[in-house]
């Protein structure tokens, strides 16, 4: 189809649903004049008659409104990945468990199209991280990550021991299983699961979460987003892995110092509405607020009575 307006749609090919879900995406998109392309190495897996091919490489998302993603977490940051060189907006619509970075549900996909169709979504910048790996020497790796740079051991049997610092002076000597170098969308991803706090969106910090350290000063800290973030692996440690967002991975000699700071360009997402983030955590944690009735309930004050301040 000819059209002035198009998006690129990826999606987790290994689901039924989500096949069928980049079926209906591309019918009703296609029905309102919208061009929709697909990846290469999914096309020949989803049933899209009428989209566009391309290769999934810089330029994939290139001119195009949006990247709909439909899959999880996992499936989002794929997306990420694909969108970021041309700064094009990611809008994921959840199919997996959590589905965190998603702004709606599969039985919202209607009501998803009908918002790209509209134009009627909101444009949020996520922060991102950049990372250095330096090895004999050498930068050896130029990484970024959307949640987290995880520094790892790569023999189950074996300790990790790193010397962690911040700002260009060291924070403590750790033996450990890893360390979580994280964003605030991060904080409540892998960071998270290491015991480290959730930190809304809108505050610009950097997370240092150690994994399962055996340490006395061992706890998460959260620093500023100016601030620079250091792990060096020592010298009698077997080896480790530096993992970016779970997805690429850089293997570590002993001695390799990994740096991450703010990286230099966002992520984009695309909102449908904007919900408190405080809401978003309730729902997909599905927490507990039974009993909760808010400002207009709060019980009167012993003053109340007489009209005392």
């Amino acid at each position: 189809m000819t059209s002035d307006r198009a998006v690129l749609l990826v999606a987790h090919t290994g689901r039924p649903e989500a096949r069928h879900a980049a079926k209906e995406t591309v019918d009703l998109l296609h029905k309102a004049g919208v061009a929709v392309r697909v990846l290469l190495p999914e096309a020949g897996q989803l049933d899209v008659a009428g989209a566009t091919v391309v290769e999934p490489g810089p330029d994939a998302a290139h001119a195009c409104e949006l990247v709909i993603v439909l899959g999880g977490d996992g499936t989002l940051l794929r997306g990420a990945e694909i969108a970021r060189p041309s700064a094009t907006p990611v809008l994921g619509v959840n199919l997996g468990h959590v589905g965190f970075l998603a702004e709606a549900e599969r039985d919202d996909l209607g009501y998803v199209v009908e918002h790209v169709v509209a134009r009627s979504y909101l444009v949020e910048e996520r922060m991102t991280i950049d990372v250095l790996v330096h090895q004999d020497g050498d930068v050896t790796a130029r990484e970024w990550a959307v949640n987290e740079a995880s520094v790892e051991k790569s023999s189950r049997e074996r300790m990790l021991e790193v010397v962690a610092e911040v700002d260009g002076r060291p924070l403590s000597r750790w033996g450990c299983d890893g360390v979580v170098m994280a964003t605030p969308t991060g904080s409540t991803a892998y960071a998270f699961s290491a015991g480290g706090p959730v930190v809304w969106p809108e505050v610009e910090a950097l997370l240092l979460v150690p994994i399962s350290a055996h340490a006395l000063f061992a706890r998460p800290l959260v620093v500023a987003p100016a601030s620079q973030l250091a792990v060096t692996i020592q010298p009698m440690t077997a080896g480790a892995v530096l993992w970016c967002d779970g997805r690429r991975t850089v293997d570590l000699r002993p001695g390799a110092r990994i740096e991450v700071r703010r990286g230099r360009q966002p992520v984009r997402l695309a909102r449908l509405h904007r919900a408190p983030f405080t809401d978003r955590l309730v729902a997909k944690f599905a927490l507990p607020v039974e009993g909760w009735r808010g400002a207009r309930h709060a019980v009167a004050g012993p003053d109340a009575a007489d009209g005392r301040a």
